[in-house]
């Protein structure tokens, strides 16, 4: 029997700006050919700094979703939160116009928020010698992370629950756990949620490196993210943003919407550890996973997938698998585990919410993302990380792992929708 009594929640439409592909057909046709986002930095200029590549958005034109004047005062991670949430809207063919919009909400999560608009702001000021009158008044506006939520709801009028997640690389899989109990406990019946990031700038790039965090196979970017594989030597900063449209399965089946899942389980746990090391053994990661596994109502037995969180750094795939060893034990070798980071990069505050986009694709298209450039097993790193090449696998339920800096750990759980 079901734990509790909540209604069924649904994913209706999803929309994706990333390193590899600028819509949601484009990013998954690049998943299946095992293309890599990374290339040369070419937002600014890297050469004093270590690593000198990232997995850049490619021919990106807002103008698509937004007027000039719009964009002028948009940071560029609200850029691609509203690209992305436009495309989102339209996949999912819901009509606002029809929609009792006091309860449609929006959560949108971002790492960092504005860091290009505090950039060019600072930049103002330091070449006016301190004088703060070439700060613009839309500095704060542009620069906050919840802004992008804001400019999502009076774009369509959407006046249900509205903030911003902001726990590291688990944000935008908090705004997802967060939709989820909102829906559940009938606060509303449709939910824009995601994540967006762009921090592929001096001081995010800069900061990394003097965490040595980052990659800097500088010879060769397209295979610097290499998530499990022995020669790993950090992650590959990235950016875009992803969007899903949640809904309770009784307003979705009201409308005659299309349906890609079902969204059955969250998990929420903290390492209470280290400011940026994982637990050992993937303690909070164990109880993440444990937890959504329960909150769906299901058991191990029951996960065919996992879209790791993969970072391709020594800590977290070590211990990611650790704790999947420890919540499936002789049956983790049966589970398919990917990291579709491997391809994108780390988006950071937008990772969960383009990896959820990933479980949620996989499950619906019978298809396995693959780990790419994964030349040299890791004694440590044991799983079957579906190496180089997508797998066709009928999938019943996935786990989608993310996992921030504060010891942030957030698991979802999503199943394939049966039709009752």
């Amino acid at each position: 029997m079901p734990r509790y009594n909540f209604p069924k929640i649904v994913v209706t439409g999803v929309g994706a700006v990333t390193p590899i592909g600028n819509t949601v057909r484009e990013f998954w046709d690049g998943m299946m050919s095992g293309k890599s986002g990374g290339g040369p930095i070419t937002r600014f200029d890297p050469t004093e700094f270590d690593t000198k590549f990232a997995c850049e958005i490619k021919n990106y034109d807002p103008l698509i979703c937004m007027n000039r004047k719009e964009i002028q005062r948009m940071d560029l991670f609200t850029q691609f939160a509203i690209s992305s949430a436009v495309m989102a809207v339209e996949d999912s063919g819901i009509d606002f116009e029809k929609t009792d919009r006091n309860r449609v909400g929006v959560i949108i999560g971002s790492g960092i928020g504005g860091m290009w608009t505090y950039h060019h702001q600072q930049t103002n000021l330091y070449e006016r010698n301190g004088k703060p009158d070439r700060i613009s008044p839309f500095f704060v506006p542009m620069l906050i992370s919840d802004i992008a939520a804001g400019h999502v709801a009076i774009r369509w009028g959407l006046k249900g629950p509205n903030y911003a997640t902001v726990s590291a690389c688990a944000t935008s899989s908090h705004s997802i756990a967060d939709a989820l109990m909102l829906l559940q406990r009938g606060n509303a019946d449709v939910m824009v949620v995601g994540g967006t990031e762009a921090v592929i700038c001096p001081m995010g790039i800069g900061g990394f490196n003097a965490m040595k965090a980052l990659s800097t196979r500088n010879d060769s970017p397209e295979t610097a993210s290499r998530p499990f594989d022995a020669g790993r030597d950090g992650f590959v900063m990235g950016e875009g943003s992803g969007m899903l449209i949640l809904e309770t399965l009784e307003h979705a089946m009201n409308r005659g919407a299309k349906i890609y899942a079902e969204v059955s389980g969250m998990g929420l746990t903290d390492d209470a550890f280290h400011i940026t090391q994982p637990a050992p053994g993937g303690e909070g990661a164990v109880r993440s996973m444990q937890l959504c596994i329960e909150d769906a109502d299901l058991t191990p037995a029951d996960i065919d997938y996992i879209n790791a969180h993969g970072t391709s750094t020594q800590f977290n795939d070590k211990n990611e698998s650790e704790a999947i060893r420890t919540v499936f034990g002789d049956r983790a070798s049966e589970i398919a585990v990917s990291s579709t980071k491997s391809m994108t990069g780390h988006l950071l505050g937008a990772a969960g919410a383009i990896e959820a986009i990933a479980t949620v694709l996989a499950i619906k298209e019978s298809m396995l993302p693959p780990t790419i450039n994964y030349e040299t097993p890791d004694p440590a790193c044991d799983l079957f990380y579906v190496p180089n090449k997508p797998v066709a696998r009928k999938i019943r339920a996935a786990i989608s792992n993310t996992f921030g800096f504060g010891g942030h750990n957030a698991s979802l759980c999503f199943k394939a929708f049966e039709e009752q």
